[in-house]
C-alpha cells in the first residue's frame, strides 16, 4: 500500500537561513523546477544545517567585520568575498544588501522551518526568512520578526510564539544534523533527490534539471509498477 507521502517524490534540501549560497542555490533549483511539466509530483522538505550554531547575535557588527573575525581573513578581503557573493546572487534576481545584514544565529529560524512544515508553509517560509537575512536587514533571531512573518502566512502568533520560545524543536534540528553528518553533507545547500541523487552547492540551474527530470522518471516508473 503506498502512503500518502509516497504519492510524491521527495526533494530534501539541507541548508541554512544564513548561508548566502542556499538562497542562491534555492532560486537555481526552482528555475529548474519551473521547467518540469509534472513537477506537481514532487514534494519539497527543508532540513536544518547549521553552520555557526555558536554563533551570538551581534547588531553591532556588520557581516563583513563579523566574516573577517570568523574566518581570520582582511577586512578588504571579506568584503570582496561578500561582493563577489553578491554579484552570483544578481544573476538570479537576488538583491543581497550586506551592508543592512544584521549578524544572527540562525536556531530559532530553524525552529520556525519546523513549525512551518506542519502547516505546509515550509518553502513559503524559507523564501521570507532569506530575503529578510540578505534583502531587508532584519534580524531572523527577533523573535517579534519571526511572529510578523508568521502573520503573513497565516499562522497563528501566540502558538507559534510558544513553539519558538520553548525550544519545541531542538531535537528535529539536532536529528537534520546528525542526519546530515550520516550522509556525508559537508557543507550547504545540499539537495537530495528521492533518496537517491545528491547536488552539493547552487549548481547551475541545468544540473538541476537534469536531476530532477531523471529522478522523477525513475520515480514515476517505479509508482506504475508497484
Amino acid at each position: 500500500m503506498i502512503s500518502e507521502q509516497d504519492d510524491k517524490m521527495q526533494v530534501e534540501i539541507w541548508s541554512d537561513v544564513m548561508c548566502p549560497f542556499c538562497y542562491i542555490g534555492k532560486r537555481k533549483f526552482e528555475l529548474a523546477l519551473e521547467q518540469i511539466p509534472n513537477k506537481d509530483k514532487i514534494d519539497i522538505t527543508w532540513k536544518s544545517y547549521q553552520l555557526s550554531p555558536e554563533l551570538k547575535t551581534d547588531k553591532t557588527l556588520n557581516i563583513n567585520q563579523y566574516l573577517s573575525k570568523h574566518k581570520g581573513i582582511p577586512l578588504t578581503k571579506a568584503e570582496e568575498m561578500n561582493a563577489y557573493v553578491t554579484e552570483m546572487a544578481s544573476k538570479v534576481g537576488l538583491e543581497y544588501r550586506f551592508d543592512k545584514a544584521i549578524v544572527a544565529n540562525s536556531f530559532m529560524a530553524h525552529c520556525f522551518s519546523h513549525y512551518a512544515k506542519q502547516y505546509g508553509k515550509q518553502n513559503e517560509l524559507e523564501e521570507k526568512l532569506f530575503a529578510a537575512y540578505f534583502s531587508e536587514g532584519k534580524n531572523i533571531d527577533n523573535l517579534d520578526i519571526l511572529l510578523k512573518i508568521g502573520e503573513d502566512l497565516g499562522l497563528n502568533r501566540e502558538d507559534l510564539s510558544l513553539a519558538l520560545t520553548s525550544n519545541a524543536y531542538s531535537k528535529e534540528i539536532e536529528n537534520d544534523i546528525n542526519e546530515a553528518q550520516k550522509i556525508g553533507v559537508h557543507g550547504v545547500p545540499f539537495f537530495v533527490f528521492d533518496r537517491k541523487y545528491a547536488i552539493s552547492g547552487a549548481q547551475e540551474s541545468s544540473v538541476f534539471f537534469d536531476t530532477i527530470q531523471q529522478s522523477l522518471a525513475e520515480w514515476e516508473h517505479h509508482h506504475l509498477t508497484i
